[in-house]
């Protein structure tokens, strides 16, 4: 089980019925126990015994269709503030560079970058309305503000004695309206005056009594005042107040607007590296949230610190961001097709032969106990050994085989023993590296700049992920955040110039099998059209005489079973299906036709016309009688009549109420709430 979603039910409040609704189901369809949903919904004032065992129960019909999985509560989590287990502090460090794959952010040509003059303040400065401005800037009335007004002097640097945090903005303010001497605050020492930016809770300075992740500090004090002025314009920063430190520098705050302490870390690691690399050498000891910047309004051993402006740049961090992304979008040219037209580029070359060039994406999807793991492993071992893969030769080359599920040692063995039930000879192990992360997994985009990082110009022609569903980032069912998923497999096969395949396991509910093998991988619609190729496995109904006959071909204690594969093509004309057997821990074609009679499968499935417009009634009396039976239904038993509509359905069709119709003319009735039984066959 994943352990993200039971750390993720952390930041979920099970008062709130929707919420406490959709974890259960989320919950169940990744095979929880219901001991995990009574166990976290007892935080609950609402919580009362007995009542999720007996909701659990109706989540197999309720969550059907586009179900909520474990990436629903992965989501629902995350925009409360969660970012993974540990709260993202052992995953992500101050020191982490973020930048998004692909992008440099380098803006701003600092050859061009002309020193600007810092304004001064005027005759008639008036210190106290100075810090006056800053504190209404940047503080609620009722936020507990720190300062420190006396600083002591150590081995030549003045550093701050215990401060003083218990003054609200709104009392500090009220304080200094006939300046500073009814404040208490001193306004002229030394070593000047110190405030942090962020409010506290009156009970602490450290960075755990931080109650707001409003703003950060950026100060360098390596270039000349003014080139830092006239950095900070150029890089429209979000400045909400930029302060004279009395000295050398210019303390910048800088609008961070984060929900989260692991928020404030991920936006301020990407300011402090996007103004790196624009020229502003920054001092990398001010990230912290409870920093001390100057105060402004106080004097600093005869010079002035005070505010040279406020409110310059974007308005806050999301504008800036947008802004950034903007200047700096990193797509390619546009082209002329005339420019081309003659000297076209080669095609990428044929990985999988008639299925995957390199550099491409191939989805593998499947229910569960149809061997997708074993059929990967496979995959992997032709393209490194350059044998054929289910009738389809694979050009020679380095396999990344990414395995997040398997137990370490687990893994190598199954692919000893998949070496040896194929009776291929291991001539070229050195062209399979295996990558074990479970336990260590991260969302995909943590992940992909790690793996572009590690594996970039190392030669591999494929990257296998095994399985996609512990990398997810998002709601599974979310077109647009899977979108955005998938955009990372597209960065990593650009960068490694590798096809990425992956696997992901099918919807639930009987209908699924009915369903076009493009639309039966669990989840949005994007995972049916964001790959080049899709394969899909769907089992067939192997009888005794079939499993015999095979056996005598492949001797074995093993019980097998029997599958079709097949494919949807973006880059080649479609593929006839493939009949395979399913014997442990090999997948072998079924080159004697044994499988030719078998039921089920792609053909036979679409063959059923299951959504057409028009049915006559001898086929409503055959469907309505597989339906029924296939969901438990018969003479003494009843079948749930959601279960029946679940596996007549395709893409909603035919609609509900045909269906119910046609039930109450041929003879079916309910039985009791939410089932429905045969009463004749008329």
């Amino acid at each position: 089980m994943d352990e993200r979603i039971t750390d993720a039910l952390r930041y979920i409040d099970p008062d709130e019925y929707g919420d406490w609704l959709a974890v259960g189901m989320g919950l169940k369809h990744e095979g929880f126990p219901v001991s995990v949903w009574d166990e976290w919904s007892r935080g609950s004032a609402k919580y009362k015994p007995g009542t999720c065992e007996r909701k659990w129960e109706s989540f197999q019909e309720a969550n059907s269709g586009a179900p909520v999985t474990g990436g629903t509560i992965i989501q629902m989590a995350k925009d409360r503030g969660w970012s993974g287990p540990g709260g993202g502090a052992v995953a992500f460090g101050w020191d982490d560079e973020v930048e998004e794959i692909g992008r440099d952010y380098r803006i701003v040509d600092t050859g061009f970058v002309r020193e600007e003059a810092v304004p001064e303040p005027g005759k008639t400065y008036d210190g106290a309305a100075d810090l006056r401005e800053y504190l209404s800037t940047l503080f609620q009335p009722e936020d507990y503000v720190g300062y420190c007004d006396e600083l002591t002097e150590e081995n030549g640097r003045w550093v701050p004695k215990r401060g003083k945090m218990r003054r609200t903005a709104g009392q500090l303010i009220a304080a200094l309206q006939n300046g500073f001497e009814g404040s208490t605050i001193k306004h002229d020492s030394p070593g000047g005056a110190m405030i942090r930016f962020n409010p506290l809770d009156g009970q602490g300075e450290s960075d755990n009594n931080v109650t707001r992740y409003r703003y950060c500090l950026i100060e360098s004090d390596k270039d000349t005042i003014e080139k830092q002025y006239s950095l900070y314009k150029a890089m429209n920063l979000p400045v909400a107040v930029l302060v004279h430190s009395g000295n050398k520098s210019l303390h910048a705050i800088v609008h961070v607007d984060a929900e989260s302490l692991h928020q404030y870390r991920e936006r301020v690691n990407f300011i402090y590296e996007f103004c790196k690399k624009n020229g502003l050498k920054v001092d990398e000891q001010d990230k912290n949230a409870s920093r001390y910047s100057r105060m402004p309004g106080v004097m600093r051993d005869g010079k002035q610190q005070y505010i040279v402006t406020t409110n310059i740049g974007a308005g806050n961090y999301a504008d800036w961001r947008q802004w950034v992304d903007e200047q700096n979008d990193n797509l390619p040219k546009d082209v002329s097709l005339a420019e081309i037209w003659d000297n076209l580029p080669p095609l990428k070359p044929e990985l999988i032969s008639g299925i995957l060039r390199v550099g491409h994406k191939l989805l593998l999807s499947g229910p569960s106990k149809a061997g997708k793991s074993f059929l990967l492993m496979y995959l992997a071992i032709a393209i490194a050994e350059g044998l054929d893969w289910l009738g389809h030769h694979c050009a020679q080359g380095k396999v990344l085989y990414i395995n997040l599920e398997l137990d370490e040692a687990s893994c190598y063995h199954r692919f000893v023993e998949i070496y040896a039930a194929l009776g291929i000879e291991p001539k070229n192990l050195g062209n399979i590296t295996i990558w074990n992360l479970r336990g260590r997994a991260v969302p995909m985009d943590k992940l992909t700049p790690f793996l572009i990082h590690r594996f970039k110009d190392k030669g591999y022609a494929a990257v296998i992920i095994d399985p996609i569903y512990k990398v997810i980032t998002g709601d599974e069912n979310s077109a647009t955040e899977m979108s955005q998923f998938c955009s990372y497999f597209d960065r990593a096969a650009i960068d490694i110039n590798a096809a990425m395949i992956y696997c992901h396991h099918h919807s639930k509910g009987a209908g699924m099998k009915y369903a076009k093998a493009a639309d039966r991988a669990s989840g949005s619609g994007v995972f049916a059209r964001d790959p080049d190729a899709i394969l899909d496995l769907l089992e067939l109904e192997a009888t005794p005489d079939m499993i015999t006959r095979y056996r005598k071909q492949v001797p074995g204690d093993n019980g097998v079973t029997a599958w079709e594969l097949s494919g949807t093509l973006r880059e080649f004309p479609p593929i006839a299906p493939t009949r395979l057997w399913f014997d442990y821990p090999a997948h072998r074609q079924d080159e004697w036709n044994f499988l030719a009679e078998a039921k089920e499968g792609e053909t036979a499935a679409r063959k059923v016309g299951l959504g057409k417009k028009q049915k006559s009634a001898l086929d409503w009396d055959k469907t309505l009688s597989e339906a029924y039976a296939a969901n438990g239904g018969d003479e003494k038993h009843a079948a749930a009549l959601n279960d029946i509509i679940a596996y007549m359905q395709v893409d909603g069709k035919p609609a509900r109420q045909t269906i119910l119709n046609n039930l109450k003319s041929r003879g079916y009735k309910k039985s009791r709430v939410g089932a429905i039984e045969m009463v004749s066959k008329s």
